[in-house]
């Protein structure tokens, strides 16, 4: 009797910790797909040109512009120049009416943490793939997993809330796969260049 006990018991936490374990990260975060669909290559090969600053511009005063405006994109957009459907619709749905596309943020970090863009572009002189990975080359955008309890991206709170090792090598990233956005990554990427920060110099 009590070795069945032992057995059911073993048994049942043996079921838990694989519920725990495998089941609540894919429970606790819900695939959303963008409003649009955009191809980055496009628009930073050969045939456009583009630079990541002409529309993720740094301003002169050290302000981010982060996702660019509606605006932005009507400067070519005014009415399509393709025969994409999906351009047919940013110009119908966003451009004529002038309405904002509500973009989901894969690199949206905690409203506790703060990242200037200036210092780490002007001053480490870092590239754009050294936290985005490559996003910058890629022909769609990847699905957003948005976590369920607080709303940020997996991009920068899990589905593992911390990840051993920096990637030194982002340009080999294919644009599928979540950037290297978490706290970890960040302290990683300090410590190779001899940097300690104080938490307040990051938090508020």
């Amino acid at each position: 009797m009590k070795l069945r006990g032992t057995i059911a018991f073993a048994a049942g936490f043996a079921v838990t910790l694989a519920l725990g374990w495998l089941a609540f990260p894919r429970m606790l975060y819900r695939a959303r797909q963008q409003p649009l669909q955009f191809n980055h290559k496009l628009h930073t090969g050969d045939k456009v040109g583009y630079k990541c600053a002409d529309c993720h511009s740094l301003g002169a005063d050290g302000r981010f512009s982060g996702i660019p405006g509606v605006a932005t994109c009507a400067g070519c957009h005014a009415e399509p120049v393709t025969q994409s459907a999906e351009e047919r619709r940013l110009v119908n749905e966003y451009v004529k009416p002038n309405r904002e596309i509500p973009w989901l943020v894969y690199s949206r970090q905690p409203e506790n943490a703060r990242f200037p863009h200036a210092v780490h572009i002007q001053l480490a002189h870092l590239n754009c793939e050294q936290c985005h990975g490559g996003h910058g080359r890629s022909e769609r955008l990847r699905t957003y997993y948005e976590d369920r309890v607080n709303g940020y991206s997996r991009d920068v709170w899990g589905p593992q809330l911390v990840r051993a090792g920096y990637r030194a090598a982002p340009q080999a990233h294919s644009g599928d796969e979540p950037s290297p956005m978490k706290m970890d990554d960040c302290i990683a990427c300090h410590r190779t260049k001899g940097l300690e920060m104080a938490c307040l110099a990051c938090h508020k």
